[in-house]
């Protein structure tokens, strides 16, 4: 699971055609009267490329990681550009007013990733510009989480687990220690006490994440070492076939099926960072290694499918598959 620089061009041509293609585009837009029916580019001048909100917000993420990881990438000028072009001022406070006016627009998974990229754009030009979003979006999440009395256990946008585990590499990145404390309470208050094999009803027909590795991945974040590994036991006290098996993408053209390949990826981060942080003794770390290594090939295999169904996200999943070291 290496990123390669040749790997890394391929990888980088995917967010470069979409994060300034506006159409089609598929709004999650309220309209309180006539005058709000505008273009994704008037509403979103900062991400109204790649279908949607998040997916763009998380194209510029792939971009400015890449762009970070290997700074002579044949297409670094271009990814400089593009950045200028969507990450001004002017279009960020455009994305902030809009926050304002609908408080939960995007939350939580838009809300998380727009927090990944803030964290990867410190120390760049760009940083200034988007910390404004950032801040907005932090100091609403922790005012949200203690009203948020279940967690959402879904394997789509709406996971509460994966947004929460993005929310807390953010803060502890940046040094926001309400947010920091928020996460934390949560993610204990929500899932320390899951006792279920929860896995064996895995995976579901649209997935892209795995409610139970997500959650699993999160608490690593949580627990402290010698925690861990009694909770995931008590968690999965066995490990399906289902869930060790990368899952099957029948049709790549239809934009719901094609989740199953961003499933593939997420699940391979999942069990590596969770393998990882198990003590070396731990049976699941082969276990786990062994089924992301699976996971991860047959994910990777089908990044650039030709088809904008997946192609306007899933490098995203497989840069944060390559890049995201964990524990």
């Amino acid at each position: 699971m290496t990123l390669a620089l040749e790997l890394a061009s391929r990888l980088a041509t995917l967010p470069l055609a979409c994060v300034r293609r506006e159409f089609p585009n598929k709004l999650d837009h309220v309209l309180a009267g006539p005058n709000d029916a505008k273009r994704p580019r008037e509403l979103h001048p900062a991400f109204y490329g790649c279908f949607d909100w998040h997916s763009a917000v998380h194209g510029h993420w792939t971009l400015a990681k890449l762009l970070a990881r290997f700074p002579s990438l044949p297409e670094a000028a271009e990814i400089r550009t593009t950045l200028d072009d969507t990450l001004s001022a002017e279009n960020l406070a455009v994305e902030v007013a809009y926050l304002a006016d609908r408080p939960s627009f995007e939350r939580p998974y838009g809300w998380a990733w727009l927090l990944a990229l803030a964290s990867e754009l410190r120390g760049t030009r760009w940083s200034a510009a988007v910390e404004p979003l950032a801040d907005a979006i932090a100091a609403r999440l922790a005012a949200f989480l203690p009203k948020q009395t279940y967690p959402i256990r879904t394997g789509v946008h709406a996971n509460t687990a994966f947004a929460l585990g993005l929310a807390l590499d953010y803060a502890r990145a940046v040094g926001d220690r309400e947010l920091e404390h928020a996460v934390v309470a949560r993610a204990l208050a929500y899932y320390r006490d899951d006792a279920d094999d929860a896995a064996a009803r895995e995976p579901s027909g649209e997935d892209f994440l795995s409610p139970a590795l997500v959650e699993a991945d999160l608490m690593r974040r949580v627990l402290a070492p010698a925690e861990l590994a009694p909770w995931l036991h008590r968690f999965l006290p066995r490990i399906p076939p289902s869930l060790l098996a990368p899952a099957i993408v029948s049709d790549r053209s239809d934009p719901k099926l094609a989740h199953l390949d961003g499933l593939n990826l997420s699940r391979a981060w999942c069990m590596r960072a969770i393998a990882r942080a198990l003590p070396a003794h731990d049976p699941l770390r082969a276990e786990l290694a062994a089924a992301a290594a699976a996971h991860a090939t047959a994910g990777l295999a089908h990044v650039a499918t030709g088809d904008y169904a997946g192609e306007h996200w899933l490098a995203t999943f497989a840069v944060y598959l390559l890049t995201t070291e964990a524990p």
